[in-house]
């Protein structure tokens, strides 16, 4: 079994399934993919995933507000936070973190919101799914601040080793998405090459950033598989291998995910 550890099943574009989210699911299951954690992005769509969630017993979900999502006069509750986070499918916190790429301005907004995701893992014991842009001293500084006994995953990771190194020594897992196959990735590549099998975990984040030979087509789930396929081969592990380690790693990370 495969598992797609971080998707938006609200998001995908079900044109070829004609509209059916059920066919999608199964064209993924039909490549042996067992699971999928549909990931919240803002307070609209928690009750969405979790309504995902609660239909299809290998879909698991998450809440809470990513950094992009945020606006001007927004702050995350953290009692807010806590209340959605209270329901069994969620079994984990976010996507959080920060993305200074495209939202520079709000770095300060977006490092309040991240600290409550952090208070509410440090409070529930949920791992917390970071999304980080061109914020690597901020995101490693909130990290350690926070210093979470069960940690979470740097979520589609983009960042250089020494990030990665650092993140893993704070007890962090890397996942790695399709733009690990893209053709000016050598240096993401690199970084792949050397995540340790017990920390490293494969996502699609479809309907976004699929995986070569899919590139510029909406993602979706079932391409999980090729991100880990391209994944085996870049790593020179057989393939079941990854595929065993991926998945042990998911259910120690997401312990309410079994």
């Amino acid at each position: 079994m495969l598992i797609d550890s971080h998707c938006h099943l609200d998001r995908l574009d079900l044109t070829p399934y004609d509209g059916s989210l059920d066919r999608a699911l199964d064209a993924a299951r039909a490549r042996g993919v067992g699971k999928f954690l549909c990931i919240g992005v803002d307070a609209a769509n928690a009750p969405v995933v979790k309504r995902l969630a609660e239909c299809y017993p290998d879909v698991y979900c998450s809440v809470g507000v990513h950094p992009l999502d945020l606006v001007d006069d927004q702050t995350t509750e953290l009692e807010w936070l806590l209340r959605e986070l209270d329901h069994p499918r969620v079994v984990a916190i976010g996507e959080t973190g920060l993305d200074y790429h495209y939202q520079p301005e709000m770095a300060e907004q977006q490092k309040r919101s991240f600290q409550c995701h952090l208070a509410a893992a440090a409070r529930t014991g949920k791992p917390v799914i970071i999304h980080t842009r061109e914020a690597r001293s901020d995101t490693l500084d909130l990290l350690r601040e926070a210093d979470l006994v069960h940690a979470g995953v740097l979520h589609c990771f983009t960042e250089d080793w020494d990030m990665a190194r650092q993140a893993l020594d704070l007890g962090y897992y890397i996942s790695l998405s399709g733009i690990v196959t893209f053709r000016n990735a050598q240096a993401l590549r690199d970084v792949a090459r050397q995540v340790p099998a017990d920390r490293l975990l494969v996502e699609t984040d479809s309907p976004y950033l699929a995986p070569v030979p899919y590139r510029g087509k909406p993602n979706e789930p079932q391409f999980v598989c090729d991100v880990a396929a391209f994944l085996a081969q870049l790593r020179n592990e057989p393939l079941d291998a990854l595929w065993q380690s991926t998945t042990d790693n998911f259910h120690r990370l997401f312990p309410l995910a079994e």
